[in-house]
């Protein structure tokens, strides 16, 4: 089985002796590296080409946010996961845009963890469940205030709706298979057919949709 290959960076020594001793109890992961700073992490990046950095926000030299950035541009095909305490709207967003694939935060629990590295390793976002639904009550004050799209045309199978209420609530692949009594690669298989249909590619462009079109039943917010 090949290895996920991590490289840590936070600026706090205790954080990352406990990650790489957590990262010892599964033959999943690897740390190959560990940066105290921002700077430190781009330029262990380039040389050690990390499967995937785990990147806390708040570092001297350089932030989470900047070194995300630019660790993104110099290798779309690294993912970045962010671990950190801070779960504020504006900061979850700032990393987004920075291009993060997933947000985690420090008081998860050690298979949620683990969940997210092999999430965002496979391509699929992460997000804490806090984190999801920030990330949705956002959307739909957002989509609150636009105009309401006509209805398309298009025919979702039964199956098809489900998911798409499921992945706008928040739920990762793992946690809709598991919901649902599927394989993970069925439901993928279903988001990406969701996606091809809508002409949608990203998970806020399909949360977006459901509350639009009626699939997600919101709460007020």
């Amino acid at each position: 089985m090949k290895k996920i290959r991590i490289l840590l960076a936070d600026d706090h020594s205790v954080v990352r002796r406990g990650l790489r001793s957590l990262f010892r109890t599964t033959r999943d992961f690897v740390v190959v590296g560990e940066a105290s700073n921002g700077e430190e992490a781009v330029r262990l990046a380039k040389k050690l080409n990390p499967d995937m950095a785990i990147v806390d926000i708040s570092m001297p030299k350089m932030n989470g946010i900047e070194a995300t950035r630019l660790l993104k541009e110099r290798n779309r095909e690294m993912k970045v996961l962010i671990l950190t305490i801070h779960d504020s709207e504006e900061y979850i967003y700032e990393m987004i845009r920075a291009g993060a694939d997933g947000y985690v935060l420090k008081d998860a629990e050690k298979q949620e963890i683990f969940s997210a590295v092999r999430s965002v390793a496979s391509s699929e976002p992460f997000f804490s469940p806090n984190v999801s639904r920030l990330i949705v009550e956002k959307i739909a004050k957002e989509t609150k205030k636009e105009p309401a799209p006509a209805s398309p045309d298009l025919k979702l199978t039964k199956r098809e709706e489900e998911v798409l209420r499921l992945i706008s609530q928040g739920l990762t692949s793992k946690g809709i298979a598991d919901k649902l009594s599927l394989s993970v690669s069925t439901i993928n298989t279903h988001r990406t057919n969701l996606m091809q249909k809508l002409d949608i590619h990203e998970t806020a462009g399909l949360v977006r949709f459901a509350i639009q079109h009626g699939f997600l039943d919101l709460k007020p917010v």
